[in-house]
């Protein structure tokens, strides 16, 4: 029967193809890093690119939803289960990173409140058996998480000093790897362990100050190489093997950190696009305020421009008539609100390529 070993594990990384994977990686990571560090309006291009991050890491969870269902869970209340979940894991994103920039470390108690966002439960660490990894073909069982209360605190306990101890030696990156595998081995919860280990993932690169935001796109890698993420975590259970699952995040680090820098750039360039195109149209009601508000999500409300702007109601609404008139905006009710979409950022948020 396999036992979860503590951490640190008993393994070599300073092999040549870990070592060069992981300069790729840093390379990958400090140019996006750098590129959102000058950034005039970060904020709205992290909006844009989590939510994509939630829906693609809510559907390893085979949770479906499009583009179309999150904008509704954003806007109004009347929204899908699955689009709501989703939300809900862009929540506990932010709400981790605050967490970790507030206290300057990762705790069990803070894994336990991002979960319970995710999930909308208060359940806490699991007291009964985990759900058993199973073949899909023979059936046969393949891991079975660890059994006992007593057991996944032990080693959740251990995992925290792993990950907030910064005298071993071992390349952050490469600790980002061995964290999520013994995060998702662990398997602490009733539910929501991926979602609550793929955030993990983003914020550990934030306390580890590799990046300033949680911008890393790496549940569409997941997503688009779920067969060897699945078959390199059972190679570190069976064999005690961890070089091709080291390199396969490593791979996945670099791959994402690269796309989520295209797109933020296109993102950005977007916006510069549409400031010309809304002074040349609209010169008496521009100004950054209005088009912060209007590129914070992809959507808008009055109420948003009343604040964000400073303006009166009835201003606001004027404004947001005038862009839609022009094409900028499109507008949908909802019940007694009407809301504005940002079509060319909705657009190109549903066909970024991660």
């Amino acid at each position: 029967m396999f036992t979860l070993k503590q951490l640190p594990p008993k393994a070599d990384f300073n092999k040549t193809e870990i070592l060069y994977k992981t300069i790729a990686a840093h390379k990958a990571l400090a140019e996006l890093k750098g590129y959102s560090d000058v950034l005039p309006n970060k904020n709205i291009l992290i909006n844009a690119v989590t939510i994509n991050e939630a829906k693609d890491s809510s559907e390893i969870e085979n949770i479906i939803t499009t583009h179309d269902e999150l904008y509704k869970a954003l806007s109004t209340s009347n929204a899908s289960i699955a689009a709501k979940e989703v939300v809900n894991y862009r929540t506990a994103l932010w709400n981790g990173y605050e967490l970790i920039n507030e206290h300057g470390f990762l705790s069990i108690n803070m894994i336990v409140k991002i979960q319970s966002i995710v999930e909308q439960s208060e359940a806490g660490i699991r007291k009964v058996p985990g759900t058993i990894l199973r073949n899909e073909r023979t059936k046969e069982t393949v891991y079975t998480p660890p059994v006992g209360y007593d057991e996944i605190i032990r080693l959740m306990t251990n995992l925290e000093q792993y990950i907030n101890n910064d005298e071993d030696q071992i390349d952050d990156l490469i600790k980002l790897a061995v964290i999520h595998y013994q995060f998702e081995s662990i398997h602490p919860f009733y539910d929501g362990n991926g979602r609550t280990g793929r955030i993990i993932n983003v914020i550990y690169l934030t306390l580890k100050g590799l990046l300033d935001t949680p911008i890393l796109y790496l549940s569409s890698y997941i997503n688009n190489n779920k067969a060897d993420y699945y078959r390199h975590l059972q190679e570190v259970r069976d064999t005690d093997s961890w070089d091709g699952w080291v390199i396969y995040m490593l791979e996945g680090i670099a791959e994402t950190a690269t796309k989520t820098l295209n797109i933020m750039k296109s993102i950005n360039q977007l916006i510069e696009e549409m400031i010309e195109e809304i002074k040349q149209a609209l010169p008496k009601i521009y100004s950054k305020e209005l088009i912060d508000v209007i590129f914070y999500e992809f959507y808008t409300k009055i109420s948003f421009v009343v604040k964000g702007v400073g303006v009166t109601r009835k201003t606001a609404s004027s404004y947001l008539s005038q862009l839609e008139d022009k094409g900028f905006l499109r507008s949908e009710k909802f019940g007694r609100e009407r809301v504005y979409v940002n079509e060319r950022l909705y657009e190109m948020i549903k066909k970024a390529n991660f």
